[in-house]
């Protein structure tokens, strides 16, 4: 009989031991405090549509926490940088934020690559208030709720967005290629495709030029060539093609295929280096997309950073690592200057940034929770990028 109540009273302090350590697991800001290390959530796509991004994205991250590490580190602790991969898919990116945030227990969280799966991420965040910044979710609504024009609180991004870059690309349509006549070929799943289509056509239009027509596709379609000969009757300067690399690289392949000669245009999720796999080094000849950075441009911080990406995984950088390496510049700047590591704070830092000079330029975060920098834009010859200029904010 008393084995049988020790071993109850055993059972009873069990419970009550669990029962407290999970209270206290929810509370993050004890947490940072009491921990030895500061656990950075990574919600990345490593697998699926879009993986060299998510990919690059870690890896451009990592090699700055290693940095970090390897001296003092953040507030006299360690960053653990907890990455899983969502699959690019915008469910699985909701249980990967789910999890890293209930059971890792992270003070922040770098992703998602596309603007879908970031917004997707955004309610657990948000409820859980827990800070996130895409490296490189460039749509509007992002950071800024359309319906309300409120500023998500704990959404944040390293990128520049839609509207500078569509514009940014049309006015080097209009001044550079001397184009007068466009036609729109859009992803029609994708906001973040949509949002460029529209920034560029208002820009496009604004300076005289025409829109002949307005396409759309599907991430799922394969064979492009009855859009692309409605295309090719109209005739038109430039085609304007805001989608990811796949997509992108299949389109340019068979619309050169069947006699398009047209320059085509497109924005940052043009740069994979799957693209010249997919399209051919020869049919992207004739073909431009606005970048974050280049690493053949001039700047001792770009260079700086290119020899060191080449030193640790034997290629050079495209512009998502130099994005998830500015992402984590960003977060480890806003940490030093939280005081304790927690979420709340970081939010706080985060929203007051200024002057951070990071590899993809000067970052200082507006009020709609945006960085506020240039563009470049590359053109492709013989598969090979090639910088062509950089364009101020």
């Amino acid at each position: 009989m008393r084995k049988f109540r020790i071993l109850a009273i055993l059972t009873v302090m069990a419970l009550l031991t669990a029962l407290v350590t999970g209270c206290g697991g929810g509370n993050k800001e004890q947490q940072a405090a009491n921990s030895n290390e500061i656990i950075i959530g990574g919600n990345l796509e490593l697998s699926g549509a879009v993986a060299t991004y998510g990919t690059n994205l870690k890896n451009g991250a990592e090699l700055y926490f290693e940095e970090v590490n390897a001296g003092e580190g953040v507030l006299g602790k360690k960053i653990k940088f907890q990455v899983l991969d969502n699959k690019s898919d915008t469910t699985e990116a909701t249980n990967v934020a789910t999890r890293l945030i209930s059971q890792d227990k992270v003070a922040a969280i770098i992703g998602c690559a596309t603007s879908g799966n970031t917004m997707g991420i955004m309610p657990v965040a948000t409820d859980n208030k827990v800070p996130i910044i895409t490296p490189s979710g460039t749509a509007l609504e992002v950071t800024v709720d359309p319906n309300t024009n409120q500023v998500r609180e704990y959404i944040f991004r390293t990128c520049f967005i839609d509207p500078f870059q569509g514009i940014v690309m049309s006015n080097f349509a209009v001044k550079d290629l001397k184009a007068k006549t466009a036609v729109l070929y859009v992803d029609n799943q994708s906001p973040y495709a949509k949002g460029l289509a529209q920034f560029f056509e208002e820009a496009f239009t604004k300076q005289g030029g025409q829109i002949l027509a307005k396409e759309a596709f599907v991430p799922e379609d394969q064979d492009f060539k009855a859009t692309l000969t409605k295309i090719k009757k109209l005739n038109p300067d430039v085609i304007y093609l805001p989608a990811y690399y796949e997509a992108v690289g299949k389109i340019v392949k068979q619309a050169r295929e069947i006699g398009i000669t047209a320059p085509f245009l497109g924005g940052d999720g043009w740069d994979s280096p799957k693209l010249t796999e997919i399209a051919g080094a020869a049919a992207l000849n004739g073909t431009y997309f606005t970048n974050h950075y280049s690493s053949q441009q001039d700047d001792p911080t770009i260079k700086a950073f290119v020899e060191k990406y080449q030193a640790k995984y034997g290629e050079v950088p495209d512009t998502f690592a130099a994005l998830g390496y500015d992402t984590a510049v960003l977060l480890v700047d806003a940490i030093k200057r939280s005081g304790d590591g927690s979420s709340e704070k970081i939010k706080e830092a985060l929203a007051s940034t200024k002057d951070l000079q990071t590899v993809t330029g000067k970052i200082s975060v507006d009020e709609q929770h945006n960085p506020v920098k240039g563009a470049v834009i590359l053109e492709m010859k013989d598969g090979k990028q090639v910088y062509n200029t950089y364009v101020t904010p």
